[in-house]
């Protein structure tokens, strides 16, 4: 019988094997793989062995797998790093306040190459989302395009990793937002958080990156920056 230990091994070697197949063989997302059974034999393991290895594959979604078909090379998901940052931040492994500054940098970043890069349909929907935020009476439409305002500057900065990264951050935003649209109390208050969103829209529309950079600091310094730093 084999020990929890050298099972344990088993598995991580047969997922690195698989993913030394889909390197050496140069294969892209959607490209299938041998199955389970082709891989148990290569390697001289059980077929429960290399279904461990792939659901831990799955998981991760380096690959896809489904009833009645050969498993799939997978693409790169912005929620597998999204549940490790709401595990890091939850175990007090990092601080709201360390995402809020990887948020920042990251996200003057993206504003400025989306002035650059952004297509007209993205621009639109940028600007549909800065003025989305105007619902006072529907804090979940107003989570939603404030989430969607920033996902789509950075899908908009031409830069996929930009995207996936600031996806992962979705399940923290859907907590910071609401809590930050709380604490302004005053008309005054919104309509500056109104404003510093549409100037930061109107600059990548404008195709203005030193304007949407500067906007997006103001943003974050008016906004959720301030309020997550000070629970750092």
């Amino acid at each position: 019988m084999i020990d929890a230990a050298t099972r344990g091994s088993l598995v991580e070697r047969a997922m690195e094997h698989v993913r030394d197949h889909i390197r050496t063989h140069d294969l892209k997302v959607g490209d299938t793989l041998p199955g389970e059974g082709s891989f148990a034999t290569q390697m001289g393991v059980s077929r429960p062995v290399m279904r461990e290895a792939f659901g831990a594959l799955a998981a991760l979604r380096l690959v896809d797998v489904g009833n009645g078909r050969r498993p799939r090379v997978g693409a790169i998901d912005g929620s597998v790093m999204a549940a490790s940052m709401g595990h890091a931040v939850n175990t007090a492994q990092v601080s709201l306040a360390d995402v809020w500054d990887v948020r920042r940098t990251l996200e003057l970043r993206t504003a400025e190459l989306a002035a650059l890069n952004r297509s007209e349909e993205q621009a639109r929907a940028i600007l549909t989302a800065a003025h989305g935020l105007a619902v006072d009476h529907d804090e979940a439409a107003r989570t939603a395009a404030d989430t969607a305002f920033h996902q789509t500057i950075a899908a908009a900065s031409g830069n996929p990793l930009f995207y996936q990264i600031v996806r992962s951050f979705e399940e923290l935003m859907a907590l910071a937002i609401p809590r930050a649209w709380q604490e302004r109390t005053t008309t005054e208050e919104r309509e500056e958080t109104l404003a510093l969103h549409r100037e930061v829209a109107d600059a990548i529309a404008a195709r203005e990156p030193a304007r949407a950079r500067v906007a997006m600091e103001q943003h974050f310094a008016n906004s959720i920056g301030e309020r997550l730093r000070d629970a750092g």
